[in-house]
């Protein structure tokens, strides 16, 4: 199994899951995965995995390179680039990389398989589309791929063809608007939505996007059989990929049940929790990206006390990093809308954003415009905290435009916990399928109007709360696990092993 990103995102957590669980069914897994910093730190590969067969692709030097003002793609073991588009970061996004640089990652990934792989793999499962697949099929030309897709590659490929298609309408490419920064070009009759294009993309940094469309696009054809992780998604990459539909399917993935279960706390434990996250051991961050830089009062707790009006006030969480898809201040500025028509005070609490990283506004700056009553940064607090603020709140709110699945989501679901989500993506998968036993409130992706109305009927209605949130928790846990996830798998190596691989390579 190979992981080119260091810990710190939701593939991260898939593969920390899935690896023991895959084990379990009986395939051994040798997991060769990027990492970050050393033992102990959040990022560092054998700390966050705790994988006995595991080989870390270290991107310390790199990034001391980049601090040091060189290019962290030339370095030995160059830095990995991402599927987002952020500024002043070492991980630039893919369609910045030079072709040449791209072809220095897959050498660089190629020797570390040489020395942690001492001998040919049965099946190579690869997770997200990346130069990592040129290196696997260099090595291994007959090894059945089998590629797992988590939804932020496809959303990339997606964007690179809106991009393209809107430079062709102006006259010219994606290199040619790199040159001139969207700038000497004749805007024309261009739609609404083509013109927040034009002005918010940062088109310096999508000057060859086209050529990763057709590498990344190629690598896909590399791979005997491609998993998406919501059926949502497969249609998606069914439709953006250059590879027979068949061989594109969908395994949803699992929870920790035993981790991920509903608690009864009294308000003396519920408050006890926030005050050590928000007022004792703040990790918030503002733009400095300083964890610690926003903390609070012993006062401001008083959000989290319904005072006579009950035991405690309904908490509204988020939980996720701060990318553009997840609509962050979206939801911020619908909360401020809907406060003044809350029955009891209801806090909004944002648990996450990895430190330092943010796409587009940064959700403080929304927060300090609409007033920062009610809204608390809790930090990264990572997986292992998760499920203990999971009991702490009533609601999860996840306003994302395009979730490829919703693994908070059903992390929520699983501890009892009602969700808000959108019409989009994995989420339509198993938020209120079932329309006699609704277990969440689902709206329009960016519709700040009816994110507004369903904070307001989530928290002033406490019955609907309870009875969405006992239909998500026996809904979830009976039809996802981890273990049903890798029997999946499982079922799919013997597949691939039995026949030639379906996509010619």
């Amino acid at each position: 199994m190979t992981l080119l990103f260091y810990p710190r995102g939701g593939s991260s957590q898939v593969v920390r899951y899935l690896v023991p669980a895959i084990e379990s069914a009986g395939w051994p897994v040798a997991l060769v995965a990027g990492s970050l910093g050393g033992p102990g730190d959040r990022t560092h590969a054998a700390s966050f995995f705790k994988h006995g067969r595991l080989a870390a692709v270290d991107y310390s030097p790199a990034l001391a390179a980049y601090e040091r003002g060189r290019d962290p793609l030339s370095e030995p073991v160059p830095m990995h680039p991402s599927f987002e588009d952020r500024p002043g970061v070492p991980d630039r996004v893919i369609a910045a990389v030079p072709p040449a640089a791209g072809d220095h990652l897959a050498a660089a990934w190629e020797r570390a398989l040489t020395e942690a792989w001492q001998r040919p793999p049965a099946v190579g499962h690869l997770h997200h589309l990346t130069p990592v697949h040129e290196a696997v099929t260099r090595l291994y030309p007959d090894m059945p791929i089998v590629t797992h897709l988590h939804g932020t590659e496809i959303h990339l490929l997606d964007h690179i063809d809106r991009l393209r298609g809107l430079a062709g309408v102006l006259g010219t490419d994606l290199a040619g608007m790199a040159e001139t920064g969207g700038q000497a070009v004749q805007v024309g009759d261009l739609d609404a939505e083509e013109r927040r294009l034009l002005r918010e993309t940062r088109w310096e940094q999508w000057r060859f996007g086209d050529h990763w469309a057709r590498r990344l696009r190629h690598v896909a054809r590399m791979s005997s059989r491609i998993v998406a992780i919501s059926p949502h998604l497969r249609d998606e990459a069914r439709a953006l990929l250059d590879v027979p539909p068949e061989t594109v399917e969908a395994i949803p993935n699992g929870v920790d049940v035993e981790r991920f279960d509903r608690q009864v706390l009294d308000r003396a434990e519920r408050m006890s929790r926030w005050r050590r996250w928000l007022v004792e051991e703040p990790q918030g961050w503002d733009e400095s990206g300083r964890p610690g830089s926003l903390g609070y009062r012993e006062e401001d707790l008083h959000w989290f006390d319904a005072g006579a009006q009950g035991d405690h006030a309904p908490v509204l969480l988020f939980v996720g990093r701060f990318t553009e898809v997840k609509r962050v201040p979206l939801l911020i500025r619908a909360y401020a809308r809907a406060r003044e028509r809350f029955a009891t005070p209801a806090p909004l609490v944002l648990w996450g954003g990895f430190p330092g990283e943010w796409e587009g506004e940064h959700p403080h700056a929304a927060a300090r415009e609409v007033g920062e009553a009610g809204v608390f940064f809790v930090g990264w607090r990572g997986h292992t905290e998760l499920p203990e603020g999971l009991t702490c709140a009533d609601v999860m709110v996840a306003p994302s435009a395009r979730e490829g699945f919703g693994q908070m989501l059903i992390e929520a679901m699983s501890c009892g916990v009602p969700v808000i989500a959108t019409r989009s993506g994995g989420p339509t998968s198993f938020v209120n399928t079932d329309p006699a036993r609704p277990n969440g409130w689902l709206i329009p992706p960016d519709d700040l109007d009816a994110l507004t109305e369903a904070l307001v009927a989530a928290v002033n209605d406490e019955q609907a709360r309870t009875v969405r949130g006992e239909n998500g928790y026996r809904q979830i846990r009976a039809s996802h696990s981890w273990e049903a996830t890798a029997r999946a798998f499982a079922a799919l190596y013997e597949e691939v092993l039995d026949r030639r691989p379906a996509i010619p390579r």
